[in-house]
């Protein structure tokens, strides 16, 4: 793992480079994630690595929306640090668990959860395109 990654939150001078790279939500909800710690990004010499976006479920349960590492990065413990520091702000907020999920067709995602500590907690059936369902995971933190 690379000492130069630098794990931290998002901030508005991010925007740009937070729209380009997460296009399946809205601008303005963007902006607001980033005014209110929700994106968590990876970095490398200023460059963008990686990207975790977080959800809150009925506005109460941390969910994680999407967490991205650029191919050319993978396998270097970048998701773990983002993972990890989403954990420590949401600890410290006083939660206990936390939620994700991953596509019940996608084997790696599923691998790199459950080796997190992920542990399976449900399924919605035919939830994305082509009826693929979503597999829902728990850690509690």
């Amino acid at each position: 793992m690379s000492m130069s990654i630098e794990v931290r939150f998002g901030r508005l001078e991010d925007l740009e480079d937070v729209i380009n790279g997460d296009q399946s939500v809205a601008d303005h909800i963007l902006k607001w994630k980033l005014e209110n710690q929700e994106i968590i990004l990876a970095e490398e010499n200023k460059e963008l690595v990686g990207y975790l976006r977080l959800e809150y479920l009925w506005s109460k349960y941390p969910y994680i929306g999407l967490i991205i590492v650029n191919p050319e990065y993978r396998g270097r413990g970048i998701g773990k640090r983002m993972l990890e520091y989403s954990q420590d702000y949401l600890t410290s907020k006083g939660l206990k668990s936390l939620y994700s999920s991953s596509q019940v067709n996608e084997s790696e995602p599923q691998k790199w959860h459950r080796k997190m500590g992920f542990e399976e907690c449900g399924i919605l059936n035919g939830i994305n395109s082509g009826n693929i369902g979503e597999l829902f995971y728990v850690k509690k933190i």
